[in-house]
């Protein structure tokens, strides 16, 4: 099936404004191949990812209701973050219930018209928080890697059941790994391995270091394989994207955020102790729709180097304390950029902790954004 992934964040017109400032646009620039279709999609998180629920609670937490839900709202995909927890013990065993879940899942976004990208998100060998209580060891032992091959292949096992261009394999969340080859190697014997099986199924693999787009230049794929995807994650600026969220360690900064420019006034800066107002003034650098771009720029040069597509896995920006316009703003922004230069997008998250519905699942204001809906 020949398909376009082409993104359609909000139904903003093309934009020259890059054009005019030396940026060449690629709204025109619409490539085709047998591949499945991305466009915009929503993260399906902390259900059978970076959750302690199991039995009958993870069962209720992500019903059919949900996935019926998120197709209504105008999306096209679901991404599936899955922990090796959830579907396997320590021994490799499988957990029967964590599989029938995913395979549910899976099922639910195709009934509802919807494609689904499964990403291996946490295993025991590596975390994305790979500080003290998450040591990581998937690049410094060798055991490790081929088990985290292992996992994919028998994921593979239950998945290759579904059509090629409905589902995809995200092959790890945001690799930390100590350098940019020791990540690229990992890519290359993970992706010979699922080959061995699929040569056509849909493949996404991002950069090292939590898949920033600045490390893309340093990312190596497979050659000749146009079955691949390049994906990246987008959180800047982060004292805006994640004002106040309790997991930083700049969430002690309780003022005004502004978005454009400058995110904190000089005034209430000025406010904060000398340490506080360090670490502060060290992230404080202004930014708008022009910043954004620019730091996407090598993962869309790359990814157009390569002639492959470009896909955001995950973006967002925590709601709970920063003014709603502000947020907004940030919103239709990113989102400009991801139409203008044809980058698939996945917002991050469906009802966690950057939600796109109420508590009562009906949606807030930002499916209208995501979709133009």
């Amino acid at each position: 099936m020949l398909a376009l992934m082409v993104a359609s964040c909000g139904n903003q017109g093309s934009s020259n404004a890059d054009s005019a400032n030396g940026n060449p646009s690629s709204t025109t620039e619409k490539k085709t191949y047998a591949t499945l279709r991305l466009e915009n999609g929503v993260n399906v998180s902390h259900w059978l990812s970076q959750s302690t629920s199991r039995g009958e609670e993870r069962n209720k937490q992500i019903s059919k209701r949900d996935f019926d839900s998120i197709a209504a709202m105008g999306f096209d995909f679901v991404r599936l973050p899955v922990d090796e927890e959830h579907l396997y013990d320590e021994n490799m065993n499988r957990d029967t219930a964590g599989f029938r879940l995913m395979h549910n899942a899976v099922k639910w976004a195709l009934e509802d018209g919807m494609n689904i990208v499964v990403d291996l998100h946490i295993v025991r060998s590596h975390h994305f928080n790979s500080e003290n209580e998450h040591p990581n060891t998937l690049f410094s032992d060798p055991a490790a890697q081929e088990k985290f091959v292992a996992i994919w292949k028998d994921l593979q096992k239950d998945l290759k059941q579904y059509p090629t261009d409905r589902v995809a394999y995200e092959i790890m969340n945001e690799p930390v790994a100590p350098t940019h080859e020791a990540w690229n190697k990992l890519i290359e014997k993970t992706v010979k391995g699922l080959r061995e099986a699929e040569k056509e199924r849909t493949l996404i693999v991002g950069s090292n270091l939590w898949q920033i787009p600045s490390t893309f230049d340093s990312l190596r794929v497979p050659e000749n394989d146009p079955y691949l995807v390049l994906s990246f994650h987008f959180y800047e600026p982060s004292l805006v994207t994640h004002h106040q969220a309790p997991w930083t360690d700049y969430s002690f900064y309780k003022g005004k955020i502004n978005y454009p420019g400058v995110p904190v006034d000089s005034a209430d800066l000025a406010k904060l102790p000398e340490k506080e107002r360090a670490k502060i003034a060290s992230m404080n650098e202004p930014y708008n729709r022009d910043t954004m771009y620019s730091h996407m720029k090598k993962a869309i040069d790359k990814a157009n180097a390569l002639g492959l597509h470009l896909y955001c896995g995950e973006f967002g920006a925590y709601p709970k304390f920063i003014d709603k316009e502000t947020r907004l703003r940030w919103y239709n922004d990113v989102c400009s950029v991801f139409h203008q230069y044809g980058i698939a997008n996945c917002h991050w998250c469906y009802k966690g902790d950057f939600p796109i519905v109420n508590e009562d699942l009906s949606r807030n204001e930002l499916p209208a954004i995501l979709n133009g809906k």
